[in-house]
């Protein structure tokens, strides 16, 4: 049980888990999610750790490396209080979630997104359930604040979205029963007791490759240089400790100074949020970690 930061428990009241015999989708993320891991768990798969305890995930995201590797432990955490409210309604209430959002998918319309975009429910699972929507109709599934902190992303232009996957959903909350969410920073987790046989990894806002590029807020908190430097010596004190940890960001070169301790392999990415879709290509991108080659999952 973790000690410090807003543990978030059961959202609402809990409903009956989805049966997995009756499920054909295993599970992944249901959100799109700026950098996105989807795509590249195969270029991450030779650089995973082996006799992994307990996977810590302080930068949730979408959280493709958590679904794919279902640990038997998970710790989840995020500074945004509506992600974090998203998964724990996931995981606690599905059902409920499945509902709300059936509801939003026979009633949307250009004029319906703006009024849910700008309405701020009360309950939970309303609050789980309109951020899905708006994930799922927003342009390029992006999620943005204002200084406010109120959800400010234009609708996207989409003929038939996929709003409400009850199947998927219910894959998730499955997957999500071994796991502890929290609404906290990353650094909280060296007040946490992670040991050798815990795996931490590291997906924060990547920093900008150019000052045309500089988005790096999904909240009110912004993650300048000041920040990375701040997680970089986190990074380096759980490795002193003898914890796995691997960090994403992208391949520039104060990312690699920062590094230069540490094992830093290439990753070939797929930019997927852009305002041009011609800049939608490949990018560069590094994975550090902390644990020599022989202690990779394969080699």
């Amino acid at each position: 049980m973790l000690s410090l930061g807003l543990i978030v428990t059961q959202a609402v009241s809990s409903t009956a888990l989805p049966d997995p015999s009756t499920l054909t989708t295993p599970p992944r993320p249901f959100l799109k999610w700026a950098g996105g891991k989807s795509r590249l768990i195969a270029q991450y798969q030779p650089y995973l750790p082996i006799d992994v305890r307990t996977y810590y995930e302080p930068f949730l995201g979408g959280g493709a490396l958590f679904f794919h590797l279902k640990p038997e432990r998970a710790m989840l955490s995020d500074i945004n209080p509506e992600l974090v409210n998203v998964y724990t309604c996931v995981r606690d209430c599905v059902e409920a979630v499945i509902d709300e959002l059936a509801d939003h998918a026979a009633r949307h319309s250009q004029t319906y997104y703006y009024q849910i975009r700008d309405r701020e429910p009360d309950l939970p699972a309303e609050k789980a359930a309109r951020l899905i929507y708006l994930n799922k109709t927003c342009f390029n599934g992006l999620y943005r604040v204002n200084r406010q902190g109120r959800f400010n992303v234009p609708m996207g232009r989409y003929k038939n979205p996929k709003i409400c996957d009850p199947e998927l959903l219910r894959a998730a909350s499955i997957a999500l029963q071994t796991a502890t969410l929290t609404e906290e920073p990353f650094d909280r987790i060296l007040n946490q007791s992670p040991s050798a046989r815990d795996f931490v990894y590291f997906d924060p806002p990547y920093h900008p490759l150019s000052d045309t590029s500089n988005f790096t807020a999904y909240s009110r908190v912004a993650f300048g240089e000041t920040e990375q430097i701040r997680l970089r010596d986190t990074f380096a004190e759980l490795a002193e400790r003898g914890v796995k940890v691997a960090l994403s960001n992208s391949d520039c070169p104060f990312i690699r100074d920062l590094y230069q301790a540490f094992p830093i392999h290439p990753i070939a990415a797929t930019r997927a949020i852009n305002s041009q879709p011609a800049k939608r290509g490949k990018i560069a991108e590094i994975l550090v970690t902390s644990y020599p080659k022989t202690q990779f999952l394969t080699n």
